[in-house]
Order: structure tokens, then C-alpha cells, then sequence
């Protein structure tokens, strides 16, 4: 009998975490190096009401989280999303792919040692989401809009690269509808 896949997904994360894969969060494909194992994989499973509707204060239930304000270059305010903090190794491997729907004001931050390239996958993604990667002054270096896998696929294929020491991820076109653009900043408190 199969595991049901939110089980498989935390497995993954916690048995990639235990033996130091080199890909983390949506991450993939690009060794970390200097991230720890500090997290347990918390269960990012969104709840969900009697009347079908995601329950906002259980998704992501157990991690940290930061308002994020995304500002244009000028300081005009574009949006702004709650977003939980992925600073482990173990959450970053496991990242949003445990999460079955993202309210449009939520969204993950992810959050790496140094500046660096990276390559963010949609693995086990049962959603698309906009990939934002920011370096370490928190300006917006690339934006990458990235579909849901295919029904028959797992999204391992699915690759986005670009520089950053914190990527932001939120729903599908959620940049494009507030004219978020390169340039433009990330606002948060100090992880």
C-alpha cells in the first residue's frame, strides 16, 4: 500500500535532510554546503474546514514566519504576503511541496547562508507559484513564474535558476498582478 503523499513528502525531507543531500526546499541541483540540519521537517500540511476552505492559521503551522513587503525601487508599496521561514536545511528541502493550496497573502521565505547561484525546482508541487530571488541587500535579482507539474510528472524537471540569499515564493502570477519587477525590494524583520 502506498504512503499517502503528504507522508511521502515528509519522509523525503526528513531522510534528504538526514543524510545531507545536496538540494534543498524547491532547491535543486545545487549543493548547499553550508546549511545545517537544525529543523525536523515541520508539517507544513494547510488544514482544512468543514466547508472546504484552507484554514490560514494552520498552514505552516510550527515555522517562524515574517511579513514580507515587496517596494518598488521609489518606495511605493506593490504587496505583501505572511511568508514561513524556511532556514534549515530540512525546510528548505521540504519548502512549499507540503503544502496542498497557498492563500494569496501567504508565501514561503526562504532563507540561505550567503549570496549565491541556486536552481529551485517544483518538486512534488500540487501548485504553481512565482519564484522571487533576492540577494543579500533583499533587491529582487530574477523572477521566474513556474506552472504546476503535469499530472503524470513530479516536477524534479521543472528548474528555475537565478542569484540570491533569499528566495520568496508565493502563488502563481502573484508578481505579475502587483507589477513586481527586478529591482524592485524585499522589507522584512531580521531572520
Amino acid at each position: 500500500m502506498n504512503a499517502p503523499t503528504g507522508s511521502r513528502r515528509r519522509l523525503l525531507g526528513v531522510v534528504a535532510g538526514a543524510v545531507g543531500v545536496g538540494t534543498t526546499g524547491c532547491l535543486g541541483g545545487v549543493p548547499t554546503g553550508d546549511a545545517t540540519d537544525e529543523g525536523d521537517g515541520a508539517d507544513a500540511d494547510g488544514a482544512v474546514t468543514d466547508d472546504g476552505e484552507t484554514d490560514d492559521a494552520a498552514i505552516h503551522a510550527g515555522y517562524d514566519t515574517r511579513d514580507v513587503v515587496v517596494e518598488s525601487a521609489a518606495g511605493d508599496r506593490l504587496g505583501a504576503v505572511t511568508a514561513a521561514v524556511a532556514d534549515t536545511r530540512a525546510l528548505r528541502y521540504t519548502g512549499l511541496s507540503d503544502t496542498s493550496s497557498l492563500p494569496e497573502d501567504r508565501g514561503m521565505l526562504f532563507v540561505h547562508e550567503r549570496e549565491r547561484g541556486l536552481t529551485y525546482v517544483m518538486r512534488e508541487m500540487d501548485f504553481g507559484i512565482d519564484i522571487v530571488f533576492a540577494g543579500a541587500d533583499r533587491v529582487i535579482t530574477e523572477i521566474h513564474h513556474a506552472p504546476a507539474p503535469g499530472p503524470d510528472e513530479d516536477g524534479e524537471n521543472q528548474r528555475y535558476p537565478g542569484r540570491g540569499k533569499y528566495v520568496l515564493e508565493v502563488g502563481y502570477e502573484w508578481t505579475t498582478a502587483r507589477d513586481v519587477a527586478v529591482g524592485d525590494v524585499l522589507r522584512f524583520d531580521p531572520v
